[in-house]
């Protein structure tokens, strides 16, 4: 990040500092504002400030280059895998919810880099692609974190780039299963809405923001449920492009959110008269089906993943 000087208003009076910045800094979270202020790379009036400082308006405020960060390298642990298929040049692996593709940012590297399906794959291949660097051998693509399915592992450089040929070209072809609030109208449809990062919550993303990036995702409806805990439309969701939280900001933003997902505007429980509260601690999203061109011999592949028991589960509570 290269040196910036920044202008507090009258209208930034009583603003914390660290909010201040997220708003006047564009794409930095509020991890690496922190991170800046930490290490004394912001300074108000000259004066080096903590993030909890309020402004009075009409500071002068200096950003002196980036936030030196730990470099960060991946780890073998014996976690178990449902290997879906292997060969010498990938594997396809059946993620669980709540399981990280790879390290991401934390207060320390332990705690950036336990559990993730990287530090999985370390402990059960002899060989991964190095295209992704040290934190993210082997990932050609990601699911989130809250996000079960199927997800393609490189397993040599080779391998690697050619898949990724493939994502960017549009060719594989990626299909979920979604429960969805409410009842959608039609019985198939199209989302197109360009998502770009949420100025104000950093983890969030947008479809509200002019620029952002091109974004396609299909939905077949496969059943409508009304129940008592109200009414949800279980979908047969397909993507061309590939962006971050791309089906769920996209159904978040014609009113109907995955089930589950709070971030964007899912309830944390359900409620029914005279029933005990219905919680799913996780998105009720799972990558279904994966087809894509072998990369060394060409050959079409093709493979599945059942809803895993804890969605099935959630579904017959919903529809006993």
């Amino acid at each position: 990040m290269p040196h910036r000087s920044l202008l507090a208003g009258a209208d930034d009076a009583g603003k914390r500092l660290d909010q201040f910045l997220v708003s006047q800094l564009g794409d930095v979270s509020r991890a690496r504002v922190q991170q800046l202020i930490a290490q004394q790379k912001i300074t108000v009036e000259g004066v080096p400030a903590k993030a909890s400082l309020r402004l009075r308006g009409n500071e002068r405020i200096l950003v002196l280059g980036d936030a030196e960060r730990p470099a960060l390298h991946a780890t073998a642990e014996e976690i178990p895998l449902d290997l879906v298929y292997e060969d010498d040049d990938l594997a396809v692996i059946n993620k669980p919810a709540g399981m990280m593709v790879h390290a991401g940012a934390g207060a320390t590297e332990d705690e950036r880099n336990r559990g993730t399906l990287v530090n999985a794959l370390l402990h059960c291949f002899k060989g991964l692609s190095g295209v992704g660097g040290e934190l993210r051998p082997g990932i050609v693509h990601r699911l989130d974190k809250a996000t079960s399915g199927l997800i393609v592992v490189a397993k040599n450089d080779e391998s690697h780039r050619k898949l990724a040929q493939q994502f960017a070209r549009r060719e594989v072809k990626k299909t979920y299963f979604a429960l969805a609030h409410g009842w959608l109208k039609q019985d198939r449809g199209t989302i197109s809405s360009s998502i770009s990062r949420d100025r104000v919550r950093r983890t969030r993303m947008t479809t509200r923001r002019s620029g952002g990036r091109e974004a396609t995702t299909h939905y077949l409806v496969q059943k409508r449920i009304d129940s008592a805990f109200g009414k949800f439309t279980l979908l047969h969701v397909t993507i061309e492009t590939g962006r971050t939280h791309q089906i769920r900001v996209h159904l978040g933003s014609i009113g109907h959110p995955v089930v589950g997902d709070t971030l964007y505007g899912a309830p944390r429980e359900l409620r029914a008269r005279n029933q005990e509260p219905l919680v799913l601690p996780r998105n009720f999203l799972h990558a279904a089906e994966l087809k894509l061109a072998h990369p060394r011999s060409g050959e079409e592949l093709a493979f599945s993943a059942p809803l895993p028991s804890e969605l099935q589960d959630f579904l017959r509570r919903l529809t006993p």
